[in-house]
């Protein structure tokens, strides 16, 4: 069997507290699972963001057991003309690569973050002495074999994690690495600490240089006007909901699914940008004390110019509500607590708050300020992976057949509300997933969508889940825990 003739070089150039260092040693980690040889050397960079640590690795795709006992010799430093993969993780640091001939047109993908961490240099400047970033982008465009550029910061800040893993994931997702996905995410795993929000990181840079990016025309532009217009509502409706950024991750989902069936697409679409915009204490909060609220109570109630109108919100905040804001450790472990226990329901606290008020507006409002911790959340966290792991089925069903996508997609009607509406709805979502989509009993697309339409059917007829336990062969109140009392004396 032939040996490839060379080593693939990757130079990654990242500022600090970026975890260049940590995305090295995922690269060998994952070179190591491949079996592939692999060497990584670093030069520290300069305080005061006047240069980046650079990252030099070489692996030589061929595994050990190919090799007979020999070693690749590979360099410690590289070579203006010979980087296979330029990574960046800032548009000026992948200008620099570029003017240091790092970059060339018969060889090199350029991976690198469109966002700005301005220089020394550009803030010594009496002046603007911002550099011209459309200089860089149109420079890669021409030295690049392929270049993969969008802003990495705002997807890794959408999911909850660093930039490392959104670059490591287009890395991954460009195809100039030998490393097999899987290979790439078991070395996050093994990272442990922050391993779940990393992957979603590495899962949302993956599906966006992996070939969407490269297509200068959005796939949006391409549909319907009627499924345009879905996408709309969803970029708007996400953008009120939490940012730009998060608007911006609808979007690369949607692309991520990868086929032009406008039915698919559009469907999907409308469900995802309703499952993204939960349910949650800081979007009821926000709701409730908007003034268009207010304007629209005092219309339904017929009420004159200036004359007063009382409004009285009902709220029932418990542990679910309280777990939800918490970081995804200390949220995860009330729940567990609360689970185990039989205390979902215990605590609920039944409050009549005068939002018409000045005290009752401000402390309804004060949750609404909560918005820009929503991405540091349990609830988010749990969202997001549950969200990705739907996703993931329809891609991988829409490959085999677009009407078993459809199914699939569907399912995401069941996640809806929030408190026991939505534990409920969450029970039976994954049962069907377990039962019907991870583990299917037939391997015909046809008769597998037909199962897991009648499931959604049985869930959505009866939230309780007794009709679909039936369907699923499962005892009714198997999700149920087991409550020991002790005796009283």
């Amino acid at each position: 069997m032939s040996l490839p003739d060379r080593t693939i070089t990757i130079l990654v150039a990242a500022l600090g507290g970026e975890g260049g260092g940590v995305m090295a040693d995922w690269l060998i980690e994952a070179a190591a699972q491949s079996g592939f040889p692999a060497q990584s050397t670093s030069i520290p960079g300069v305080a005061q963001r006047t240069g980046a640590t650079t990252y030099y690795l070489e692996i030589y795709a061929a595994k050990r057991d190919q090799l007979g006992g020999r070693e690749p010799v590979m360099s410690l430093t590289p070579s203006p003309g010979n980087v296979d993969v330029m990574v960046a993780s800032e548009l000026v640091e992948a200008a620099r690569a570029m003017q240091n001939g790092y970059v060339s047109p018969d060889r090199t993908t350029l991976i690198a973050s469109t966002h700005r961490i301005y220089a020394t240099m550009e803030k010594m400047q009496m002046g603007d002495g911002r550099f011209d970033s459309d200089r860089a982008t149109n420079a890669a465009k021409q030295l690049a074999k392929h270049a993969a550029l969008f802003d990495m910061r705002e997807l890794a800040q959408a999911n909850g994690t660093v930039i490392n893993a959104v670059l490591f994931g287009a890395m991954a997702g460009s195809g100039a690495l030998p490393l097999a996905r899987e290979a790439c995410e078991a070395a996050i795993r093994k990272g442990g600490r922050g391993a779940e929000a990393s992957l979603r990181g590495f899962a949302a840079g993956f599906e966006i240089a992996a070939g969407t990016h490269a297509t200068p025309e959005p796939a949006a532009k391409r549909l319907p006007p009627v499924m345009q217009e879905i996408l709309d509502l969803g970029v708007a409706r996400l953008k009120d909901y939490q940012g730009e950024a998060y608007a911006n991750l609808f979007m690369q989902r949607v692309r991520s699914l990868g086929t032009n069936d406008a039915k698919l697409v559009g469907e999907t679409a409308r469900h995802l940008a309703v499952w993204m915009s939960y349910e949650d204490i800081i979007r009821v909060a926000d709701l409730k004390t908007r003034a268009s609220r207010f304007e629209r109570v005092r219309q339904e109630a017929g009420a004159k110019p200036g004359e007063p109108v009382v409004v009285i919100d009902y709220l029932k905040p418990g542990v679910e509500e309280l777990a939800s804001l918490l970081p995804p450790s200390m949220g995860r472990s009330l729940v567990s607590w609360a689970e185990k226990n039989g205390k979902l329901d215990a605590y609920n606290i039944g409050m009549h708050v005068k939002t018409s008020g000045m005290f009752g507006f401000l402390m309804t409002r004060s949750l609404a300020w909560l918005k820009p911790w929503r991405p540091h959340s349990y609830r988010y966290a749990e969202e997001q992976q549950l969200i990705e792991r739907w996703l993931g089925h329809v891609r991988d069903a829409a490959k085999r057949s677009v009407p078993l996508a459809l199914e699939i997609a569907e399912c995401a009607r069941i996640m809806k509300g929030y408190g026991d509406t939505h534990r409920r709805g969450k029970a039976n979502f994954l049962a069907i997933m377990d039962a019907l989509m991870e583990n299917p009993a037939t391997a015909d697309p046809d008769e597998q969508a037909k199962s897991i339409r009648k499931a959604r059917e049985a869930a959505l007829a009866d939230p309780e889940g007794k009709a679909l336990s039936a369907d699923l062969g499962r005892p009714a109140d198997a999700s149920k825990p087991v409550i020991w009392l002790s005796k009283s004396t």
